[in-house]
C-alpha cells in the first residue's frame, strides 16, 4: 500500500507532491506539464494544464503496481473536481469521519465532488488496473469572477456550490454514466496543434467538456435522466461499433449487417447512434465517408473518381451531391481551391 499526502496550493504542487512518493520525471513544454513515471510503484503518466480562469485539467494515465491512497488536505487548495473515469475505476470518501462512506467512481461515470474548508478528500487506486481518469478542477474565486455569468442556467444546488467561495459546504454527486462525455474528452488526445494554439484547443475542449457535466447534472437533478432504454454495456457496443466503421470506412455496411455483427436489434442500433453521435446509423456512415474523402483530396493527388470508389461509394454523382451539401462546394472546385492554395495552376 502506497500513501500519498498532498497539501498543495495549487494543481502543479499536487503533482509535484505525487512525484516525491511516486518517482518520475516532470516536463513541461508551452504550459503543458507532463510526469512519466516508469518503475516498479506505477507506470505511464499525470498531465495537467493551469488556465488564467481559475480552471485546471489533471489527466492521470496510470496503472498502479500497489495500491495507492491518495489523502489530499483541503486547507490551501480546495476545488471543485469535475472527474470522470475513461478506463478503470477508483474510489473517494470525504475524510472528517472513520465511518465516511467509500464511493465509486465507475468507467463513463461523471462525478462532481467538493470539500469544506480544512477538510480532507481520500482516492483509492487499485493496483493492476489501468486508469484513465479526467478531471477539470475550478477554483471558485477566479472562475465566479471571469466565467460564471450565466449563474442561472445551473440549478439551484450546483450554482451554491460555485457561489460558496468561503468552502463552508460539502458536496458530492455520482452521476449516471454518460459516453458523449467519453468523446469529447478522448478528443484531447487527438489534438494536434503545436504551441500557444496547442493549448488554446485544449482549453476550449476542457470548457466544453465541464458544460457537459454541468448540464448533466443540472438534468439529472430535474429528474431528466438519459431518454434511451439502452443499458451501458449496449451503448459501449455502439461506441465501439462506430469507432469500427471509422477505421474501416469502406466497408459495404448495412443496419442488418452491422446488427448481426453487435448483437443488438437494429432499432437498438438507431437509437444509440441517435443518442451518442445525433444521426442515423445511415448518415454516421456517410459522413464519416465524407469527411475521408475531403481529407484524401485535400492531401493526395488520386483523383475524385478514384477517391470516390475507395471509400465505398458505387456513384460519383451521388456523392458530389451530397458532399456540396455538407461543405458548400463541390469536389471539383474543393480540389481547385487547395492546388490553388499550394501554388499549382
Amino acid at each position: 500500500m502506497i500513501t500519498i499526502k498532498v497539501d498543495a496550493k495549487d494543481t502543479e504542487g499536487t503533482v509535484r507532491q505525487i512525484q516525491q512518493e511516486l518517482g518520475g520525471q516532470i516536463m513541461e513544454r508551452w504550459g503543458e506539464y507532463t510526469l512519466n513515471i516508469d518503475n516498479e510503484k506505477a507506470k505511464g503518466n499525470i498531465k495537467f494544464i493551469t488556465f488564467d480562469w481559475g480552471v485546471s485539467l489533471l489527466e492521470y494515465d496510470l496503472t498502479f503496481y500497489e495500491e495507492v491512497t491518495l489523502i489530499m488536505d483541503a486547507s490551501q487548495f480546495n476545488p471543485i473536481h469535475f472527474a470522470y473515469c475513461l478506463e478503470g475505476y477508483c474510489a473517494h470518501k470525504f475524510g472528517y469521519q472513520s465511518d465516511e462512506e467509500i464511493k465509486i467512481l465507475e468507467q463513463y461515470q461523471s462525478v462532481i465532488i467538493t470539500s469544506r474548508e480544512g477538510g480532507f478528500n481520500y482516492g483509492y487506486f487499485p493496483k493492476d488496473l489501468k486508469l484513465r481518469i479526467n478531471v477539470i478542477q475550478v477554483s471558485r474565486k477566479p472562475f465566479v469572477r471571469k466565467r460564471l455569468n450565466q449563474g442561472e442556467e445551473l440549478n439551484k444546488q450546483l450554482y451554491r456550490v460555485f457561489l460558496d467561495t468561503d468552502h463552508e459546504k460539502v458536496f458530492a454527486y455520482f452521476g449516471t454514466y454518460n459516453l458523449k462525455l467519453a468523446d469529447q474528452i478522448a478528443a484531447l488526445s487527438a489534438v494536434k496543434g503545436k504551441g500557444m494554439i496547442r493549448i488554446m484547443q485544449i482549453q476550449g475542449l476542457v470548457y466544453q467538456i465541464l458544460s457537459m457535466h454541468m448540464l448533466q447534472h443540472n438534468r439529472e437533478v430535474q429528474n431528466k435522466p438519459l431518454p434511451t432504454t439502452l443499458l451501458r454495456r449496449e451503448l459501449k457496443i455502439i461506441r465501439n461499433c462506430a469507432k469500427a466503421i471509422e477505421k474501416n470506412y469502406s466497408t459495404l455496411y448495412t443496419l442488418e449487417s452491422l446488427s448481426l455483427e453487435t448483437g443488438l436489434t437494429q432499432a437498438k442500433l438507431q437509437e444509440g447512434f441517435k443518442l451518442l453521435y445525433s444521426q442515423t446509423v445511415t448518415e454516421y456512415i456517410r459522413n464519416v465517408r465524407l469527411d475521408v474523402a475531403r481529407d484524401m483530396i485535400a492531401n493526395t493527388e488520386l483523383s475524385i473518381s478514384e477517391i470516390v470508389y475507395s471509400i465505398g461509394f458505387s456513384s460519383r454523382s451521388y456523392f458530389s451531391k451530397i458532399f456540396k451539401e455538407k461543405y458548400n462546394i463541390s469536389p471539383s472546385e474543393f480540389k481547385k481551391s487547395k492546388l490553388n492554395l499550394a501554388g499549382v495552376a
